[in-house]
């Protein structure tokens, strides 16, 4: 048996972080990984390597962008960049080329130039974005600080008061009630109204619609909100890839004394009189803990890894209602001959320096959202391209590139008997010709592809029935509520035992605020603290 004062299943970011923090705090850390590479959905691996191509491609096979993190100061505290990591900046970090015209709206982290772009387009939008982005950027500077502390029932709304003390009015005077609409429409509307643009609306509501809920979902009017925060941070892409961020946090442990074990699939928490003892591998290897964390699905941890005879019958009942969707997305990451030439922006020399959006029209992701509530694929799916080759050569380092194309609204469980296996490749087909019609020059072009369906999505990162966000974003499951009140403190049932996945508090994508606050709480029960810079 091998003892560590801190066990971590998963080395996905949020539980990398942890055990960053742990480690900081002079734990002995150790974390297990089932697969061979590290990093959970937070990866980079190399792949389509030939002898014309001996490089091969660096391809991320879960997240790409990085947004949140940049507005938590993880990075900044653990100082990552002395153990590998190095960011390029994206900008603009997102662009929308025009679907019938010339033109293209660049959406940079200085807002001016954002408003420039704009203008080109919709003059009389230059006005209401501005508007737009002070009036969310009062609202969203209290949720970031909500968001970085454990939950309460009282946490969104006391940090959100503190802020409109410390910062001014949250709400101007005489729209209190016009703004508090906004914070519990949906995001489709509350784009539909602050805007004139049909350009504008469908790039905003596109990005939005990638933290998960429907565009016209109650209470979601901050998906789109958080479009100004990226006025603040910008968006970023470690060299290398994405990996690159949990390489540098596993050099991180190891420089303080920790291990980081790939191919040791958990197969259960060993729990002795209802307190959490070690992790048992699949090859039944077993670690000894003071205490374990679980960086691993909820419902996986409670109800496999815990086990149901640790469990209370109405806890089982309420982790089994946890609500995980039907599917989330698909993602095609494709080796390729040239960058696409966008037809809407010839030889433009910023638009794959971000992400890029395609999605024609309100009405396309309407009806791809239609295909979906009935249960199939979208015929015409909407894609988020990204071109990462352009800006950092090191994934594409033989003379081609990278695109990744991640399209949405693919069901997990499809309605008319069809299974993901027998059409993943028609399914990408549909994806990669979103590409060709925006930018014909990529017919051909194609060199090999790495297919991600919802079903691939699940075998590879166990994120259950494809959700990337592991659980649904939905109001009812966030802040205090996710991914249940009795555990949304980091916390369980069983003793010494903590969850810091993105099934916790505040959710999914690539932000480490769950492996933040559950470090925090474990450390403040432990009587040790670290100290924010």
């Amino acid at each position: 048996m091998k003892k560590f004062d801190a066990l971590v299943a998963g080395s996905g970011h949020n539980g990398l972080i942890t055990a960053c923090y742990l480690a900081k705090a002079g734990y002995k850390v150790g974390v297990l990984e089932k697969r061979d590479t590290i990093g959970g959905a937070v990866c980079t691996e190399t792949m389509f390597q030939t002898e014309q191509n001996p490089h091969g491609f660096r391809m991320d096979v879960g997240s790409s962008v990085h947004i949140m993190i940049h507005q938590t100061g993880i990075i900044e505290e653990l100082e990552l960049t002395k153990y590998g990591l190095s960011y390029i900046d994206m900008d603009p970090f997102m662009s929308y080329p025009l679907p019938d015209r010339k033109g293209v709206i660049h959406f940079h982290k200085d807002l001016e130039q954002t408003l420039e772009s704009i203008a080109k387009v919709s003059p009389s939008d230059v006005k209401n974005y501005r508007e737009f982005i002070g009036f969310w950027e009062r609202i969203n500077k209290g949720v970031l600080k909500a968001f970085m502390v454990p939950p309460t029932g009282k946490n969104i709304f006391m940090e959100m008061a503190k802020g409109q003390i410390r910062d001014g009015s949250m709400f101007k005077k005489g729209e209190q009630l016009d703004g508090l609409q906004k914070i519990l429409g949906s995001y489709g509307s509350v784009v539909d109204k602050a805007f004139d643009s049909p350009y504008l609306k469908s790039a905003l509501i596109w990005f939005a619609a990638q933290s998960g809920p429907l565009p016209d979902q109650s209470a979601t009017g901050d998906f789109v909100g958080w479009q100004s925060m990226l006025h603040h941070s910008g968006a970023k892409h470690p060299r290398g890839g994405s990996g690159m961020l949990t390489q540098a946090m596993k050099n991180y442990i190891e420089a303080h004394g920790g291990e980081v074990i790939p191919e040791s699939p958990v197969k259960r928490i060993h729990i002795e009189d209802g307190v959490a003892k070690g992790l048992v591998t699949e090859g039944d290897t077993y670690y000894g803990a003071d205490l374990v964390v679980s960086n691993i699905h909820v419902q996986t941890t409670m109800l496999k890894l815990v086990g149901m005879e640790h469990l209370s019958g109405e806890m089982i009942r309420k982790v089994e209602n946890i609500q995980v969707g039907n599917g989330f997305g698909m993602v095609i990451r494709c080796a390729v001959e040239e960058l696409p030439e966008y037809s809407a922006a010839p030889s433009d020399p910023l638009i794959h320096n971000g992400m890029q959006l395609l999605a024609p029209s309100v009405g396309y992701m309407n009806r791809a959202i239609s295909d979906y509530i009935k249960g199939n694929p979208p015929e015409e799916p909407a894609v988020l391209a990204m071109t990462f080759s352009k800006i950092d050569p090191d994934v594409a380092r033989d003379g081609k590139h990278t695109l990744f194309a991640w399209a949405q609204w693919h069901p997990y469980e499809l309605s008319n008997g069809e299974k993901w296996d027998d059409i993943r490749e028609r399914e990408a087909e549909k994806i990669y010709s979103v590409v060709e019609k925006y930018a014909p020059n990529m017919k051909g072009k194609l060199i090999d592809w790495y297919i991600q369906s919802p079903l691939d999505i699940e075998r590879k990162h166990g994120l259950l029935r494809g959700n990337v966000m592991h659980v649904e974003m939905n109001f009812d499951q966030m802040f205090m509520f996710r991914p249940l009140p009795e555990l949304s403190r980091y916390e369980t049932p069983v003793q010494n035992l903590y969850l810091s996945s993105a099934s916790c508090h505040p959710g999914g994508g690539v932000f480490g605020a769950a492996g933040y606050n559950a470090a925090q709480v474990i450390l403040k029960k432990r009587k040790k603290r670290f100290a924010r810079s």
